[in-house]
């Protein structure tokens, strides 16, 4: 998982590199190009770099590759082979059929899956009985949970805090636009007003892309951890039933009249 981590970041750092290297010689071919209007804002009638504006857009930029990585790697980390994979599930029906309850438990120990630890715990407890197993199965799945639950959470962060992101660079646009009505004595130049309405507009878009892949990829991967873990859950608690022993039945007691019949027989 660390090494998963460490090349995304670099993947991204090069993106990021090579974002900043296109926009740079664009900018510089056409200026006041899409480019700059996206990348690098400028003031039109001065050329001069809005570098409130440039700093907001490129931390969304920043964000939106990292949150894109992220939601690769989760999606990856919660596939149902992770989770509750078919070919265990087969593996450790036969064994139960077969009554090798000691293979079922080396063979969960050695599996990386959530029911292969659901079932590990649980058939630890097997010394307790049926419902301390059930009990250890339950509280296992519920940890597991909300352990993948917390690491998908930084996506629900980033799709929740970049749109106050691009909300801060619209009302410094906005404050730059009506400093250019005052400064132009209530008649400004249509060039000047434009500069600070489309630094708004622009940090507005790059916080819309950053929290809708992300909050999208949340909902998904979130319902998806939730569906299988339920799942693993289910079958655990079916593999553990059928380890359950099956209730001895005990010679039914003579009743007194039985009693009393078989001594005057005697």
């Amino acid at each position: 998982m660390k090494d998963r981590m460490h090349r995304l970041i670099r993947h991204g750092v090069v993106m990021i590199g090579l974002l900043v290297c296109a926009s740079g010689a664009l900018a510089g071919e056409q200026g006041g190009g899409i480019m700059d209007a996206f990348l690098l804002p400028r003031n039109p009638s001065s050329g001069d770099i809005a570098w409130i504006g440039v700093g907001l857009i490129w931390l969304l930029i920043v964000l939106s590759v990292a949150s894109l990585g992220w939601i690769a790697a989760m999606a990856w980390a919660n596939r149902r082979r992770e989770i509750v994979p078919d070919e265990l599930w087969r593996k450790i029906d036969e064994l139960v059929h077969e009554r090798k309850f000691q293979e079922v438990y080396d063979l969960a120990k050695d599996e990386q899956s959530d029911m292969a630890r659901i079932l590990t715990v649980a058939l630890a407890e097997s010394a307790h009985g049926y419902g301390a197993m059930i009990r250890a199965a339950e509280q296992s799945c519920e940890q597991l949970a909300v352990g993948r639950l917390r690491r998908i959470e930084p996506l629900n962060i980033v799709g929740s805090v970049s749109p106050m992101i691009g909300l801060f660079g619209t009302v410094y646009g906005m404050i730059i636009a009506f400093r250019e009505i005052v400064a132009a004595g209530g008649t400004p130049d249509p060039v000047g007003l434009a500069s600070g309405i489309g630094t708004a507009l622009t940090t507005t878009f790059w916080g819309l892309v950053v929290a809708i892949p992300a909050l999208a990829g949340y909902a998904l991967i979130r319902n998806r951890i939730d569906g299988l873990t339920i799942e693993a859950a289910a079958v655990a608690e079916h593999i553990i039933g059928m380890l359950r022993p099956t209730p001895t039945t005990t010679p039914s007691q003579p009743s007194a009249a039985d009693r009393q019949s078989e001594q005057g027989d005697a």
